[in-house]
């Protein structure tokens, strides 16, 4: 049954998984693996999964890294007026690919970037409240702190969002909140947007950032704490992963971050307590002047944080 109760458009509320292509399925491997995520080989390719279980990725061989396709997933009701809806924003839908080959219940089509999608029947991957953020009190006369030979393996419980460059912010914006429903919740004029879905969602699901081409910037991974994002950054750099970013505090979105660059340029984040926006309500979507949308506290941005590996 369909839960799009009052508004004017229907809407994905979640996103299924992405496809990223990668030149090394070793390399991602190890990568991943050492990121506390669960990587299996299927075939010729890795499913990743979190701690909820949920399939969030598959890495394909490729000769280069990029966007392979990003899969939504919809009440069953909405799938037809959503395909109306992508038709009337401009998208070409096409009859079937990849995966999809034998999956009716789906819609693959390319975005204004060229960007494949697929909007789906599926589940509701994203969390109906905010996420608990783990914090335990420490009593006077107690220690705070375990030694760092007692840390377990930080593991992810799941998928946050995912941000992607765009040549045009807006467009991309307006594109999809036209054709799936989301809807703006901040920007900083036309430089970087954060979208999310109306059923439930974190702060941001998908967002953009300018650049000159299309692009996979990262993936964000929620994580129970603010020791685990710490706690996160110590174990990737422990396995030769030092590059990145954090750890500090974003702005938009209020969560505490550490981003861990991956071999190939881009990204993967810890990310903990994001702000949360519950079904139905209208969130005060503001445009922030960049200088007060990227970070609250943290280091300095490294230059390469910024660049488009795939242009």
């Amino acid at each position: 049954m369909s839960e799009h109760r009052g508004l004017q458009r229907v809407a994905v509320h979640s996103i299924d998984h992405f496809a990223l292509n990668v030149p090394s399925l070793s390399e991602a491997e190890r990568f991943f693996s050492a990121f506390g995520l669960d990587v299996a080989r299927v075939e010729e390719a890795l499913d990743i999964r979190a701690g909820d279980g949920h399939r969030w990725a598959r890495i394909l061989p490729s000769d280069g890294k990029s966007l392979a396709y990003l899969s939504f997933n919809c009440f069953e009701g909405d799938l037809p007026k959503i395909r109306r809806q992508l038709m009337a924003a401009g998208a070409t839908v096409k009859p079937n690919s990849l995966e999809a080959t034998s999956e009716t219940g789906s819609i693959w089509f390319n975005d204004p970037d060229g960007n494949l999608i697929q909007v789906r029947v599926g589940p509701k991957t994203t969390p109906h409240e905010k996420t608990s953020l783990v914090h335990t009190e420490v009593a006077s006369d107690s220690r705070g702190s375990c030694m760092r030979s007692e840390l377990g393996k930080v593991r992810p419980r799941r998928m946050s969002h995912v941000l992607l460059f765009t040549p045009d912010t807006l467009r991309a914006v307006d594109f999809y909140e036209h054709g799936l429903g989301l809807r703006l919740s901040d920007r900083s004029a036309d430089i970087i947007a954060f979208t999310h879905a109306p059923h439930g969602s974190d702060h941001h699901l998908l967002a953009f950032v300018k650049s000159t081409a299309k692009g996979w910037h990262h993936v964000a991974w929620d994580v129970a704490s603010i020791d685990e994002v710490g706690t996160g950054a110590t174990q990737m750099a422990a396995a030769g992963y030092r590059e990145g970013w954090g750890t500090g505090r974003h702005v938009l979105g209020s969560n505490y971050f550490h981003y861990v660059r991956d071999p190939w340029g881009s990204f993967s984040e810890y990310s903990a307590d994001m702000d949360f926006v519950s079904a139905g309500t209208q969130w005060p979507a503001g445009d922030f002047l960049p200088e007060d949308s990227l970070y609250q506290w943290g280091p300095d941005v490294p230059d390469y944080f910024i660049r488009n590996t795939e242009t």
